[in-house]
């Protein structure tokens, strides 16, 4: 799985926290960096930030179904609850949007409801 978060101490708790549950995590705090490491290694789920310091992260998945390298999974993290942008995010084929902080129970709990519905 992929972890796009700018914030080093976020993006270090969410790497342990499913590291834990056996995946294999790798975290990028950019667009930029995001889109090399899932053009390079397609992920089944990614958790992207919505504010990144090079954009929305949303230019992410824009960039990847270009490619036609999306992730079996997208799921946006932002700390705005406002319809446009759950609005675009679904439109750019997010299975949800979070709204942040999110619990890390619940977290783990929707992220295996995402991998085990992904694809099947």
């Amino acid at each position: 799985m992929l972890i796009v978060e700018d914030n080093d101490l976020v993006s270090a708790a969410l790497r342990v926290l499913f590291e834990q549950t056996g995946r294999r995590v790798s975290t990028v705090g950019t667009v930029a960096d995001a889109i090399s490491v899932a053009s390079a290694d397609r992920p089944d789920l990614m958790l992207i930030d919505l504010t990144l310091p090079d954009g929305n992260g949303l230019l992410i998945l824009e960039e990847l179904r270009k490619e036609n390298r999306e992730p079996r999974v997208a799921v946006a993290l932002t700390g705005h609850d406002e319809p446009a942008i759950v609005a675009r995010c679904t439109a750019l084929g997010c299975a949800d949007v979070l709204l942040k902080p999110v619990p890390t129970r619940e977290l783990l709990r929707r992220a295996e409801e995402w991998l085990s519905g992904a694809g099947n």
